[in-house]
């Protein structure tokens, strides 16, 4: 079930980060793993035109992604962030349930582009972004402070 984060869900969440992005090598300098928020994701992301959402399985936070203004970007983008599955919550179409609602969450809040960045090894979540339309970008957009990110899409919000 994907509801949105609760104040009690910042530990399980804050694993999830961690564990999803040691087993990819997505640490030190550069990646979200160093985000101060990563221990408070509920109050990072209790604001007007943010939103994060968690997926519970069996009473059980196992997956996690948000939306939230896009730093250093125009008012119009949001960027899609945070979002990670542990093994028992993958290949089984929560990423993309989880991304159909965060682009609905987008257009209610007003934004019309989702931005994303991530890294080549993350193979399967490169896919699913290419197989939900997002389109690859030159370059990064925005100044989120993950410099260590090397592959960045766009999408239009659905209408």
């Amino acid at each position: 079930m994907l509801r949105p984060i609760t104040p009690a869900d910042n530990p399980q969440v804050a694993h999830i980060i961690r564990t999803v992005m040691t087993e990819y090598g997505a640490v030190g300098k550069g990646f979200s793993i160093e985000d101060p928020e990563v221990d408070a994701m509920f109050e990072a992301y209790d604001t007007p035109r943010s939103i994060y959402l968690v997926l519970e399985l069996e009473g059980r936070v196992v997956g996690c992604g948000g939306i939230a203004p896009l730093r250093g970007g125009d008012e119009h983008t949001c960027e899609l962030k945070k979002m990670y599955f542990l093994p028992e919550g993958r290949g089984k179409g929560w990423g993309r349930a989880l991304m159909v609602q965060l682009e609905k969450e987008a257009a209610e809040r007003g934004f019309d582009t989702i931005y994303l960045e991530t890294i080549e090894r993350m193979a399967e979540a490169n896919q699913l972004y290419q197989k939900m339309q997002y389109a690859a970008l030159p370059g990064q957009l925005g100044n989120t402070g993950h410099s260590s990110c090397g592959l960045f899409y766009a999408k239009k919000v659905p209408a």
